[in-house]
């Protein structure tokens, strides 16, 4: 996998990442500060992603695919600078081996979606109803697929 970075002038930088390095970096960006828990629940998440069969994310094979789609992740998608600066520890490696030999916490064995809500409630769907509130872990609250999603 390759990304292009620039640095603020003409020179831009080609990276290139393996699907591990690349998932380390997402988990510490996403949610290096929710402790293991909060960041097995983001990898799970990703790693569902990239398993559906179905609707919209049955486009996506691969974690390259899934961490790039339109409107998905800020640290990849509105921001790339940030995967790129992101310095991750064992502890985010580990975490991305665990997702992709097949890992998943029990609270987000189906969950597709994410986000910091930035209050105490999560609200009940996500996102235009096509999911359902699954769990709270850490900051995030997770959501799960309505039948509605399928027809995505």
């Amino acid at each position: 996998m390759f990304f292009i970075v620039t640095d603020g002038t003409a020179m831009a930088y080609i990276i290139a990442m393996n699907e591990l390095e690349l998932l380390a970096r997402l988990i510490q960006c996403e949610a290096g500060g929710e402790g293991d828990t909060g960041m097995r629940a983001v990898a799970s998440v990703i790693m569902n992603r990239v398993r559906q069969m179905q609707g919209e994310y049955g486009r996506y094979n691969s974690v390259n695919d899934v961490v790039f789609a339109p409107r998905q992740f800020e640290c990849a998608t509105d921001q790339p600078q940030n995967l790129y600066n992101m310095s991750p520890e064992p502890i985010h490696y580990s975490i991305a081996q665990w997702a992709l030999a097949g890992g998943r916490l029990s609270d987000t064995s189906d969950a597709l979606w994410f986000f910091n809500p930035y209050s105490d409630t999560c609200r009940p769907n996500f996102p235009n109803n096509n999911g359902y509130f699954r769990t709270r872990i850490g900051n995030h609250c997770f959501y799960s697929p309505t039948d509605s999603y399928f027809l995505t």
